[in-house]
């Protein structure tokens, strides 16, 4: 109770905080602390779970160097798939094998069994990024669709609306003209958005980047960006992404011209 406790109360004072650099230099120490739990702890589902989410987040939005978050974040996916395959050994069978019959197994998951799902889910979407377009590391795409599918598929309001937004940016990859089906990425983060009431910025500045200018719609994208950088960024569980996604929106502001050509 007191690990589960203190997992989630950094999760909670790390999404709360209004000064990123805090949480860049910070953080590591609490990464080495829960590593440490783990290894008196090693079962502890609630633990493995909040380590891999620790893990896999510092890793996406503060490490710069590529082989440092490929190790990061494959600590983290390790994390995850242990608190997931204490409750579902079949499906860690067939996490490695066809989407299909893995795709297929991820029907029998319960609501209990949300929190390593997604835990899992987006862990192995961070391992993903990590690995920056490697093919074997793409072919893993549709398992975490699948996975992630599913979470809102249970609830759709899962972890505050972020399931909604991961299958958004997943599903405004390909753009129309090569078989793509982007207008399904914009109900996700119009849903994400709508779980937040409008507090979760980083939605709106995903929305932008990946549905806005793969869809050529610059009206909606500086709209979007407007929005993120007049809105106040204090908000309980999304502060930290709020202040990113301020300073990430600007940064896309000024290249609204270029990028649209207008």
């Amino acid at each position: 109770m007191v690990t589960h406790r203190l997992g989630a109360s950094l999760g909670n004072a790390i999404i709360n905080q209004d000064d990123p650099a805090t949480v860049r230099d910070g953080a590591p120490a609490y990464l080495l602390l829960v590593d440490g739990l783990i290894a008196d702890q090693p079962d502890d589902r609630d633990l493995l779970i909040a380590a891999a989410q620790l893990y896999s987040s510092y890793a996406m939005v503060f490490v710069e160097d590529p082989p440092r978050a490929r190790v990061m974040t494959t600590k983290a996916r390790g994390y995850a798939r242990r608190a997931f395959c204490a409750a579902q050994p079949r499906l860690c069978e067939l996490d490695s094998g066809p989407q299909p019959p893995f795709a297929a197994e991820l029907q029998d998951i319960t609501p209990s069994q949300l929190p390593a799902l997604y835990a899992y889910a987006t862990s192995w979407a961070a391992w993903i990024k990590a690995r920056g377009g490697e093919p074997l590391a793409l072919a893993d795409v549709p398992k975490v669709e699948a996975m992630l599918t599913r979470v809102v598929e249970l609830d759709e309001v899962f972890a505050r609306g972020e399931a909604q937004l991961y299958l958004g940016v997943l599903r405004s990859q390909i753009p129309p003209a090569l078989g793509g089906h982007p207008e399904l990425g914009q109900t996700h983060f119009e849903k994400a958005i709508a779980v937040s009431e409008g507090r979760n910025l980083f939605a709106k500045l995903e929305y932008a980047r990946n549905y806005a200018r793969l869809v050529f719609d610059r009206e909606l994208h500086d709209r979007l960006l407007h929005e993120v950088l007049t809105a106040d960024p204090v908000a309980p569980g999304y502060t930290l992404g709020n202040v990113l996604a301020q300073q990430q929106a600007q940064v896309l502001l000024e290249s609204s011209a270029d990028y649209f050509g207008e």
